[in-house]
């Protein structure tokens, strides 16, 4: 096929997989006496962390393309529908313009309130707004996805998107779950799972766009 700009866009989610990735991986070097298996992800772009700058160094490609990969998505989605190229359900276009409003809350809303303070309780009010984002950004999550693998399943969806959407959702709720059963000792790796869930379902709909 002849890609155009939008699909070639597509790639995008992929490059934010890959930054977020490397920004997991070895942002902890600069953060002596960090446990992976212990400490949130948050933890190590917090106000006070060591390893805030190498974060954002590594992180970056990730802050801007997982804002782009999903944004291009729903253009295209809304482009295709409405030439009448593509009998996509009402409910799928509603799954993907969650996703994509849940990334820009979470690209917006963790810039505006970043956590001040790795591994303390929660207290101040940027804090607080921290977990308010939080909050949103899973209860978007949720939704986006079980609308996406319902419609996905329906007669003449789009399977492959709701097969992946579906293995993001149960990451999403072996994190979930899986931090309140787990010892403390062990929060830091189900809580990955969430976090890598909607980053990498992002680069699946990227590289379905890429695909056209």
């Amino acid at each position: 096929m002849k890609r155009k700009l939008i699909n070639w866009l597509g790639l995008t989610g992929i490059i934010a997989l890959l930054s977020y990735t490397a920004a997991v991986v070895f942002s902890p070097l600069a953060y002596p006496g960090y446990n992976w298996m212990e400490q949130a992800v948050s933890d190590l772009s917090a106000e006070n962390a060591p390893s805030k700058m190498l974060w954002e160094q590594l992180a970056a490609l990730y802050g801007i393309c997982s804002v782009v990969c999903p944004t291009c998505v729903s253009i295209y989605v809304n482009e295709v529908v409405h030439k009448g190229k593509s009998p996509m359900s009402r409910l799928f276009r509603i799954g993907i313009y969650l996703f994509t409003i849940m990334n820009w809350v979470s690209a917006v809303g963790y810039k505006m309130f970043p956590l001040t303070d790795s591994g303390k309780e929660i207290a101040s009010f940027q804090e607080v707004m921290h977990i308010v984002v939080t909050v949103l950004v899973v209860v978007l999550s949720i939704t986006s996805l079980i609308c996406l693998i319902i419609a996905g399943f329906r007669k003449g969806g789009v399977r492959g998107i709701g097969v992946w959407a579906a293995i993001a959702l149960m990451m999403m709720f072996i994190g979930s779950v899986g931090t309140g059963i787990v010892p403390p000792e062990y929060f830091g790796i189900v809580e990955r799972f969430s976090v890598f869930a909607a980053v990498g379902f992002n680069a699946v709909l990227g590289w379905y766009l890429f695909a056209g």
